[in-house]
């Protein structure tokens, strides 16, 4: 196993793959300073203002001069200039279709789309209805007949801190009832019961609308006040979820080809072996998918900003790519309007891993979308409509991130993390990568799949990226991920709120 590595001619720092001293020699450069594994090291002097370099592209500025074999992190890097070309289009170059048809067993809707689970789910449009949406879901799972069942995975009671002391007509409110909207309308629930209190500003009849709610019609909804308080409600709910599980029962897995997969791609607790390791092998896997003809999605705009533009290149048009440098230019405008700055990652768990700048950590994090051209760009939420590699508008924060590419449709979850990252998504399994192989050793009870054996093993990138494309159909076919082994996914359900809490 080499001691560093340099991804690429053009760089003037090197990562180290163990923990180095002074005096230790990687890549013909003496150590001068201790460097810990997954941080950078200069491959040659460095002069103050000088642009520093990883993967080819800038990712900051020296701050002081900075000696051949010394650390290179927080105390002499900081942001610079990053303008880039954005070439729109320019490199959108279609991926040959695969030579195989391969299927997973998964559930198949009314509406001709796939689930990889299938739950029943009682929803709520409030907060103040989310107790009683989980009294309702446990008194159920209690009974003989949920105990009967077959077919149906669990009940979700979904809860969330918002739904009232807000607008109901903003940009905050549309988004929410696109959230809402879009758990309903998942794959993986076989069933909706949808609780409101009955005086929130997000009202039932509005969230249903004037159409059905689902093609297949397995849904019921209440209020409390209209009920009679807690306890009618969580009988009649109970008695709902019994009609309805009857209609779920009925779905049993068949083969479905993996075109139906709709994969979310995040990384979380993030170090410096994610964009080595575990993001370009998902990578490869995301284009093993889309040659298949399945559906991956890119999310977390504020952690691809300084690299979007390896994103516009790949735009199938002119027109998408703009649309992903206007929620670039949307996200600038809404950090400084509530006195942010798009520079407040990488978190200190991801420096503590290596990483420096938001502009090193989106480099890495964009390598997830391996190298298919992204056919369009959507809000957060909104019900994703293309085939192949697409991106959907987010936070960086995890579970908010999740919870939208969830609403816009996806019905598997792939998350790279290199520090730890524990969490699942009801009703959509989640496939946990670990970037290196210490950590996975360390957590390997929440970890799927290790990714660190192409730095110590000698695994190739496209060799991962099969095994994990491999990994997607069995989870998606109902192999049991680790988080939801452990139960994971009953708080994770984390809608984007925008705008005033009033």
């Amino acid at each position: 196993m080499p001691i560093s590595i340099r991804l690429n001619s053009d760089d003037n720092v090197d990562i180290a793959l163990t923990d180095l001293a002074p005096g230790a020699e990687a890549l013909g450069v003496m150590i001068t300073t201790p460097v810990a594994r997954g941080h950078k090291l200069a491959n040659r002097a460095i002069a103050i203002g000088e642009n520093i370099r990883r993967y080819g592209q800038i990712i900051g500025a020296a701050t002081q001069d900075i000696p051949a074999g010394a650390h290179v992190h927080v105390h002499n890097i900081a942001m610079s200039d990053h303008a880039q070309d954005y070439a729109f289009a320019a490199e959108a170059k279609p991926l040959p279709p695969a030579n195989e048809n391969r299927t997973f067993m998964g559930f198949r809707r009314p509406d001709g789309k796939a689930g990889t689970r299938n739950y029943l789910g009682v929803l709520t449009s409030v907060n103040c209805s989310g107790s009683v949406a989980r009294f309702i879901a446990e008194e159920a799972e209690k009974s003989d007949w949920f105990k009967a069942l077959h077919n149906v995975d669990g009940i979700v009671p979904i809860a969330h801190a918002s739904g009232c002391g807000m607008s109901g007509s903003d940009e905050g409110y549309a988004t929410l009832m696109r959230t809402l909207q879009g758990y309903a309308q998942n794959p993986n629930f076989g069933g909706i019961l949808l609780v409101g209190l009955g005086c929130e500003v997000l009202q039932i009849p509005d969230l249903v609308g004037r159409g059905r709610m689902r093609a297949d019609n397995n849904f019921r909804h209440m209020t409390i006040q209209q009920m009679g308080g807690t306890r009618k409600t969580v009988e009649r709910g109970v008695e709902a979820l019994r009609e309805m599980a009857d209609i779920a029962n009925a779905y049993t897995r068949e083969p479905i080809p993996v075109s139906e997969l709709v994969i979310g791609m995040q990384c979380g607790g993030s170090d410096g072996y994610s964009g080595i390791t575990a993001n370009p092998a998902l990578g490869v896997a995301s284009d093993l998918l889309v040659q298949h003809g399945g559906t991956t999605v890119l999310s977390e705009t504020s952690e691809i900003y300084g690299a979007e533009h390896l994103l516009t290149r790949r735009a199938v048009s002119v027109e998408v790519g703009e649309k992903l440098i206007d929620r670039i230019r949307w996200w600038e405008d809404y950090t400084a309007r509530n006195k942010g700055e798009m520079n407040n990652n990488p978190s200190p768990g991801n420096k503590r891993g290596g990483l420096t700048t938001i502009l090193e950590k989106s480099l890495g994090a964009v390598a997830k979308g391996g190298t298919a051209p992204m056919e369009d760009v959507y809000l957060f939420a909104e019900p994703i409509t293309k085939k192949g590699f697409v991106f959907m508008d987010s936070p960086g924060y995890d579970p908010c991130s999740v919870t939208g590419q969830i609403a816009s449709g996806a019905n598997l979850i792939v998350f790279t993390t290199g520090r730890g990252s524990v969490s699942g998504y009801k009703p959509v399994p989640c496939i946990k990568v670990a970037t290196n192989s210490e950590m996975f050793r360390h957590m390997e009870e929440d970890m799927d799949l290790n990714t660190g054996d192409i730095i110590d093993g000698g695994v190739s990138l496209t060799d991962k990226g099969r095994e994990m494309f491999e990994l997607f159909i069995k989870v998606a076919s109902g192999e049991v991920t680790k988080s939801e082994a452990l139960g994971f996914g009953g708080a994770e359900f984390v809608p984007w709120q925008i705008g005033a809490v009033m």
